[in-house]
């Protein structure tokens, strides 16, 4: 049955689906690459070319911001890579021009040759760099015109413009770059120890030796290649011990709070319950925040310990001002985009989020996005505990 849509199905395909954050992320890196291309072009067009003959983008750059737009974590789309190890090969490309001619099949074969060569040594490995060298060596008369020039106007000019919209775009749109080759294992809690979830298994150390051992070139982060090993072991640990779901070990009975719900409201329930933490919601029962303990200590300013109790007194007094000169509502002091999860949600995959990034309370919402439940820190060690103790009995 032919579709209904007005739309073409290759642009069908770059629409929000079933896969939808994967398809987000494909045309966010795509529209990267299409501003940084822009930026080279124009800004270079506007450096560089006095006359309609000058070069001022070259095909290789092209390649680049596929690199950096696309797979930002890659060791060959770092800034140096990128700027290095085409300026680089267009030196080495134009250098072999200048001794053996431009133009002959073996003269390009040896500029590309010599151009992985020279990246190998300065560690600025990229893949258009070959390109680069290629060009100033086929790349017809005016190339050949500028000489070592061609290296610096236009390929550094070009590499430095797109390596600057790379670092603007990346970050803006909430990814990383540059990246920073190594595992960061730093604790939560400004301690020396390292995240318990690096505690077992394979060790940081172990890895290096690995990585020294392995004499070829890795499109991929280190701490990235950490975490995917990380993530492989926990679920190996799943399928070996079986999986249990947030639901399976979640709190049902929730203790929650409203946007609206006063100070005094929400840290008395706190205080009878004995739980350190409150789901805020909505009137249709969605998680829009999450206040704890600590959300009172940080607003109440509660840093002297000599002064706590008559400064918690007055943060939850009423004070009759306006919302906007004293907090009065849990709204105004609550974690806004708090984590949750879902009810089919395996908890190992909640360990993360717990042991190294400092979450004691995670809601579970369901299907709808409403809140189902909650899982606590000890929610979690009591289902491992008893996961173990099963295993052991068998």
């Amino acid at each position: 049955m032919p579709s209904s849509s007005p739309l073409p199905a290759w642009l069908q395909g770059l629409l929000p689906g079933p896969n939808t954050a994967g398809r987000r992320e494909q045309l966010r890196a795509a529209v990267g690459a299409l501003a940084g291309l822009l930026l080279a072009a124009f800004a270079g067009h506007f450096l560089l070319a006095r006359d309609s003959a000058q070069l001022f983008l070259v095909a290789p750059i092209g390649a680049s911001a596929v690199l950096a737009f696309c797979l930002p974590a890659s060791p060959l789309a770092q800034p140096w890579s990128v700027v290095g190890g085409n300026v680089v090969s267009g030196l080495v490309g134009a250098a072999c021009v200048q001794l053996f001619g431009g133009g002959g099949l073996a003269v390009a074969g040896l500029a590309v040759a010599l151009a992985i060569a020279a990246m190998f040594a300065l560690r600025c490995l990229h893949p258009p760099g070959g390109a680069v060298a290629l060009t100033a060596v086929i790349g017809g008369p005016a190339v050949h015109a500028a000489g070592y020039a061609f290296a610096l106007r236009p390929v550094l000019v070009d590499s430095l413009l797109l390596v600057v919209a790379a670092v603007l775009y990346n970050n803006l749109s909430g990814r990383r770059y540059p990246q920073r080759q190594q595992a960061a294992h730093a604790s939560s809690h400004a301690t020396a120890d390292v995240k318990p979830t690096v505690r077992l298994g394979f060790t940081p150390e172990d890895l290096d030796a690995v990585l020294r051992q392995h004499n070829q070139v890795l499109d991929i982060s280190r701490d990235q290649l950490e975490t995917l090993f990380l993530q492989t072991e926990m679920r190996a640990h799943q399928r070996r011990f079986g999986i249990i779901r947030c639901a399976d070990i979640m709190s049902r009975d929730v203790v929650s709070a409203e946007f609206a719900t006063p100070l005094d409201a929400a840290w008395r329930a706190m205080r009878e319950h004995n739980i350190g933490a409150l789901p805020v919601l909505n009137r249709a029962k969605r998680v829009i925040g999450i206040v704890s303990q600590g959300d009172f200590l940080d607003h109440g300013g509660l840093e002297d310990y000599g002064r706590l109790r008559r400064q918690l007194r007055n943060f939850l007094r009423p004070s009759g001002l306006s919302h906007t000169e004293k907090a009065e509502v849990v709204g105004q002091i609550m974690s806004t985009k708090p984590r949750t999860a879902g009810l089919d949600t395996a908890i190992v995959d909640l360990v993360p989020l717990m042991a190294d990034s400092g979450f004691h309370h995670i809601p579970i919402v369901d299907a709808e996005q409403r809140l189902a439940g909650i899982v606590t820190q000890s929610d979690l060690v009591a289902a491992l505990y008893e996961q173990r103790f099963a295993e052991a009995a068998a």
